[in-house]
């Protein structure tokens, strides 16, 4: 099987990456909690997995991670994730969905709240143990802010005087939210080991760059490495993710799960490397700019707490290994302690 993405692909992030250089700079994050966002509409990304008859382009989710990594190498804020990914598979019936007119924000189970749900317009709510969701609308929800690490992905508990209950089940939107926070991720990672690298080869201490010291170098190394790998178990969980729904790729997405067994383990894998590539480049960013790291005037300092809540966000690295170990001893877990 043939893992490269496609010419079309690439040319989508670079559109992407091309409208958040220009509209989402570093000084944006400091000021505005939707940069870029009339931008990337009118270039057509949160219309990307919306069904063509409501004006989306009916792509794959593998078609759309170069773009959704670009989102995670800019920083981008608001409820991205959720409103491109989650909302094409479970509410392709809203209108202007494709223009991201409509925001949605969404509390998957377990979950302690909703990402960005002041901005949102349509909140989903899963109801738990059941596997049911509900949709809340903005004037029906009450919201109570959260502490977060994350500035720019603000969270919120949700409860609500009115809701619809979802139609259709929550598992494969969840596992492509779970596959496209993983998307993100990769792209947090590369911007900080750029980052990392760029400043280790102008900071210089005992009369020589810090990038020419070993262990500079190795710990560096090693965020590289762990994206290189992380990155194909994402492009692999993104095609698992597609090929669980059955006729992939028609308008109507939201259907009963089947078609591949392993797409639980393969999307773990994916968001357990991805989160901890970020974990792994964010420390290697901090050791590599010693206290200025930690100061409010470094941008840095977006990119390590976008990498410590997205690594959270859909489940943690824990959990997720925990999902993989199950599924890899089918359920029998004496020999794995």
């Amino acid at each position: 099987m043939d893992f490269a993405f496609t010419p079309d692909q690439l040319a989508l992030a670079e559109t992407v990456r091309d409208v958040l250089t220009e509209h989402c700079p570093p000084k944006a994050l400091r000021a505005e909690r939707l940069p870029a966002w009339d931008r990337l509409a009118a270039v057509g990304f949160f219309g990307l997995l919306v069904p063509p008859e409501a004006d989306g382009l009916g792509l794959r989710l593998v078609d759309a991670l170069p773009a959704l990594e670009e989102t995670g190498r800019a920083c981008l804020p608001g409820p991205v994730v959720e409103t491109a990914v989650v909302a094409p598979y479970l509410l392709p019936w809203v209108p202007k969905l494709a223009s991201g007119a409509v925001r949605v924000s969404v509390v998957p189970p377990g979950g302690a709240g909703a990402p960005d749900a002041d901005l949102a317009d349509l909140i989903v709510v899963s109801r738990g143990s059941d596997g049911g969701a509900v949709v809340v609308g903005r004037e029906a929800a009450r919201l109570r802010p959260l502490p977060g690490p994350d500035p720019c992905r603000r969270l919120s508990e949700v409860s609500y005087t009115d809701a619809t209950p979802l139609d259709r089940p929550l598992g494969p939107a969840l596992r492509a939210a779970t596959v496209a926070t993983a998307a993100q991720l990769i792209g947090v990672a590369r911007r900080l080991l750029e980052v990392s690298v760029s400043y280790a080869r102008v900071r210089r201490q005992f009369g020589a760059p810090i990038g020419s010291f070993q262990a500079v170098k190795h710990r560096l190394a090693d965020v590289a490495v762990g994206i290189a790998f992380a990155a194909p178990l994402v492009h692999r969980a993104a095609l698992a993710v597609e090929a669980a729904v059955p006729d992939a790729g028609v308008p109507d997405r939201g259907v009963p799960d089947g078609g591949v067994p392993d797409v639980d383990r393969d999307v773990s894998a994916a968001k357990a490397a991805a989160g901890e590539a970020a974990d792994l480049a964010a420390r290697a960013a901090l050791q590599t700019h010693g206290a200025i790291g930690y100061t409010e005037e470094l941008d840095l300092r977006f990119w390590l707490a976008r990498a410590w809540s997205l690594s959270a966000a859909y489940g943690g690295a824990a959990e997720h290994r925990a999902r993989i170990r199950e599924a890899l001893a089918g359920g029998d877990l004496r020999r794995y302690p």
